[in-house]
Parts: C-alpha cells; structure tokens; sequence
C-alpha cells in the first residue's frame, strides 16, 4: 500500500509490514550460514538444532524455515483486503481491479521464470517458486477479497476436501515402481499404508508435472523435481492465502459475527477501515480472534496428520500443511498485531518495517545481488573481512554484513519513498 491508500481511508497497520518484513529477513538470509558453522560443530547439540531449524524438513514435518513460504502467501490474502478496499475507495471499478489482478498475477508467474533461469542455458519452465505459485492462484484470490468470510472460508475448505479427494482416488505406484527414478535418497523413508498416496514423487500432481512440464522447450526432459516440489501446489496454497484474506477481514474490523465483535461503522454504514479508529478493548478482541483462528486451524491441520489420512507435507502443500501452515502463519499475525499495533513496539519493529514495505525489491536484491555484495565487500575491505570472528564463523559474518547491505539500500529508499510494487 502506498500513502495515497492511507489517504483513501485504509490505514497501514504496522504489524503487517513487520511480519512481511520478518518474513523477508529470513528468507533472504539464506540460513543465516547457520548450515555452514554447524558443519565445523558436529557434535554441538546447539549448532544441530540451529541448522534443522534453517533448513527445510526433509519430507514430513515441520521446521522454522519451512513456514516462510506459507507466511509470506498468507500475507499476500491479509494484504489484498487492504489494497482492493483502497482501490475501490478511491473510486476504481470492479473491471480495472480485475484487470490489475490479472497483470500482477502475469507478472509473478514471468518474474518467478526469470528467477529460476538466471544460472540455466534457457528459460527455465518451473512453477513451484513462491511468485509463480501466488501468482498462479492470485486471479482466484481477487475474486474472493469482497465476498465475505462464509464464502471465503467455504471455498478454501473446498480446495482442500477437493485436492485430498484427488490424491486420495489417484492409484498407488505399482510393483514395478522405481525409487531411483522418483529422485528418492538413500536416507528417504518412504510413508506406509493411506498416506503412500503421498509419497515423493509419486503422486498425482507429480504425475501432472512430468506430462505439464514436458510440454514446454527443456535441456531434457522432466521426470522429476529434486525436493518433491510441484506446479499443482499453488492449488491448497491458495486456500492458504484465502485464510490470510479471512484474518485481514478481522483487522480490518469486519470479522465473524458469530464471534461477536462489534466494528466500527463509518459514515457510509460500512466497517470502518481505520484501525486507529478502534478503541483498543476492540484492538484485544481482535487479537482474540485471530488467536483463537490459529489455534484452531493448527489443531486441524496436526489431527489431519495424526489421522493417518493426510501428512503433513509442505513441500507438496499438502491439505493438512495447508491448515498448519496457515494456522501457524495466523498466530504470528498475531503477536505482531499484539506487539506493534497494540503495545506500540514500533520503534524495535522498525527495521522490519522498512523492509516489509520494499519487501519484493528484497526478494530479488536475495535472489540477484547477494553474492555480488558479499564479493564487494571482499575487494573494498579484504579477503578477510568475514573471518573476525574466526574462519569458522565466517558464513554467518557474511550472512550479516550483506543482509546489513540490502537493509541500508531498503532504508535509504524508505527515505526517499520509493517502494517496488506489482
């Protein structure tokens, strides 16, 4: 949202930018090099847990790093709700909405491509990067931001009923079925009974990806994604981004009735966008209600898994990681609603702020310019630069000093307001 936004009556809520700006943090860092120091420690319990928690699970479960995804699409709902209510408060129709829906959505899925042929020979044709899976599901998160959380909620229940129905009736691999040829390693252990449906590599979408993305030009042809990823997962993470629209409908002040907050009512007789607006009993109460909404959806998501009917699998979005994710994604809302926006820690989430404002200008500086920071840094102050801390705790100096170098850049344009939007 731009400063034209808040002055069409939608107020920037800081804990949004500062989640975002969170999310961004983490996800641009790499790991930290948390990966790398642990190597030099492997006995240390503490440098193997760091190292699990910045690393993605391996198939079932859950880490830290494995919600960065998910937070930063559900995010993506919460501020949908945001802008296309300051688009329409400042008089754009429904049709020129669409229209910028269908352009952004357009340009995720082409700036994902890109991203992901910047080291290859041709254009890369994969689908399962965080901007082309909210692009690809972004038309259909349009077409819900003003509907109401009844329908909201209904068809993100859909999605996830309808897509466990399609692995569930998929069939099984066969007695001929070829590990190796399903990209498994040797450490893999594969799911049992039911939750075969699945398995890595093995499973409708993935079948789905070795016809849909053989259909574009490639070096060779694709049989399978490394880490299990798949095209078809922007479908249960749209259900995800549609819980974010549902809890940027609470912030906004127009939750469920059933819960019984009462909104504001601005002169037209609609829920008053301004947070600041709200009495803080309001503001608590609000808090309630998304933690109230995390828990549940976490609870769901983990019985699901516990079932024996649905894993917990983020790197296929599975129907229950869709709930975990989401739950989890909604109680860090949460705190940052509880923490910034209603105890006033403003001033320590400022950082977070500036870049949760420039967020997709942090993406691509992660994805593009963090390795020629780190080799500017060697030739302007030394080969030696990283290792003050000693040689072994280089990875992590250098995770810092470029991060500090994108955060300056972010900073300085936050100066200047100038943000990069879609």
């Amino acid at each position: 949202m731009t400063a034209s936004e808040t002055a069409a009556g939608v107020a920037r809520l800081a804990s949004i930018d500062a989640y975002r700006g969170a999310v961004m943090l983490l996800m641009a860092s790499h790991d930290f090099g948390i990966g790398q120091v642990a190597e030099h420690f492997p006995h240390s319990a503490f440098w193997q847990a760091a190292e699990f928690q910045v690393s993605h699970v391996p198939w079932r479960g859950c880490a830290l790093w494995d919600l960065i995804q998910p937070s930063f699409m559900f995010l993506v709902g919460v501020s949908a709700v945001y802008s296309y209510s300051a688009r329409a408060a400042r008089g754009q129709s429904y049709g020129r909405m669409l229209g910028h829906a269908i352009v952004r959505a357009m340009v995720l899925v082409a700036l994902g491509i890109f991203l992901r042929s910047d080291d290859k020979r041709q254009t890369n044709f994969t689908f399962e990067d965080v901007l082309t899976q909210i692009g690809l599901g972004y038309i259909f998160l349009f077409l819900l931001w003003d509907k109401g959380w009844r329908i909201q909620l209904a068809a993100a229940l859909a999605i996830l009923v309808a897509y466990w129905a399609l692995f569930a009736a998929w069939p099984l691999p066969g007695s001929d079925f070829d590990d190796a040829k399903a990209g498994w390693e040797q450490d893999y252990e594969p799911l049992t009974g039911f939750e075969r449906h699945w398995e890595k590599n093995a499973n409708a979408a993935s079948d789905f990806d070795r016809w849909f993305l053989n259909l574009f030009p490639r070096e060779r042809r694709f049989e399978f994604n490394g880490g299990g990823y798949l095209t078809l997962n922007f479908v249960p993470a749209l259900a995800t981004m549609i819980f974010g629209l549902i809890a940027g409908g609470i912030l906004r002040g127009s939750p469920p009735r059933f819960l019984s907050l009462a909104s504001e009512k601005g002169p037209s007789g609609d829920s008053s966008p301004a947070d600041s607006s709200v009495d803080a009993h309001n503001g608590w109460r609000k808090f309630s209600i998304l933690l109230a909404m995390g828990l549940a959806l976490l609870a769901a998501g983990l019985l699901w898994d516990w079932s024996g009917t649905c894993p917990l699998v983020k790197r296929i979005w599975t129907p229950s990681w869709a709930l975990f994710s989401a739950g989890a994604a909604t109680l860090l809302l949460a705190g940052f609603y509880a923490l910034v926006d209603r105890l006033g820690f403003r001033k320590p989430a400022f950082p977070l702020i500036v870049i949760g404002m420039n967020s997709i200008l942090m993406y691509l500086m992660a994805e593009l310019a963090a390795g020629w920071i780190a080799q500017q840094l060697t030739i302007h102050f030394g080969a030696g630069v990283f290792d003050f801390l000693g040689s072994q705790y280089a990875p992590i100096v250098q995770s810092s000093l470029v991060l500090l170098v994108m955060g300056l850049i972010c900073y300085w344009l936050y100066r200047q307001r100038i943000f990069l939007r879609i």
